[in-house]
């Protein structure tokens, strides 16, 4: 499943998929994948990501019911 609400987080902050990699210390493709779908990143890159756009594990990787 696609991760939109991560995608549209680094969009909010003006930050391109390279930018936020370096941030955060991982490459541009890792976040490609995860942002496809194609990646499961760990929890301690989940809270990494969090704190580099300002948002929270619920806000970007929750899964909501349908």
């Amino acid at each position: 499943m696609k991760n939109l609400k991560l995608r549209a987080a680094r969009a909010e902050k003006d930050l391109t998929q390279a930018e936020l990699a370096q941030l955060i210390g991982v490459t541009r493709q890792t976040i490609g994948a995860i942002e496809k779908g194609e990646y499961n990143p760990t929890i301690k890159l989940c809270i990494k990501i969090c704190q580099a756009l300002g948002k929270t594990l619920d806000e970007l990787f929750w899964e909501e019911k349908r």
